[in-house]
């Protein structure tokens, strides 16, 4: 697993991520028929990347300011900041969301209509919240490259 700060350093493989994002205020978002709204905070959404350009293509979708909105994920990308992403080539989008089972699931259903085992796909990452130690390692270890 690598924590990238941007596209370009991101593997143009196969792959999974969880996009690190930055909320500054309350945000109402949409899932399906059912509305919530998305308190001020950080949050981890899981993906995954699995057709032409990999990972780089993908998260270089979702830090473009201006986009269609295709899916769940596209509504807080258009209002929050970037913090990074991290990226393990070859991953399971639904493993990096169990991994972070212990952070809260903010909307039921949020990034994860076509999953069946999965809650939600995007997580609350409340401020002072530890991440697993490999995530911590590759955040460390970015700031030192």
């Amino acid at each position: 697993m690598i924590f990238v700060t941007s596209a370009a350093d991101a593997p143009s493989t196969p792959g999974a991520y969880a996009l690190a994002l930055r909320l500054g205020a309350p945000l109402d978002v949409r899932i399906g028929k059912n509305s919530a709204t998305l308190p001020a905070g950080d949050y981890l959404y899981c993906g995954s990347a699995r057709g032409y350009g990999g990972l780089r293509a993908r998260l270089a979708r979702h830090m473009r300011p201006h986009k269609r909105a295709h899916w769940h994920i596209d509504q807080l990308t258009a209002g929050a900041s970037l913090i990074g992403a991290f990226v393990e080539e070859q991953g399971d989008e639904c493993a990096l969301n169990a991994a972070l089972a212990d952070l809260p699931i903010p909307v039921a259903g949020f990034g994860s209509s076509d999953c069946r085992r999965c809650a939600a796909h995007l997580r609350f990452w409340p401020e002072g919240a530890a991440l697993p130690s490999r995530w911590e390692n590759a955040r460390k270890a970015a700031r030192f490259t």
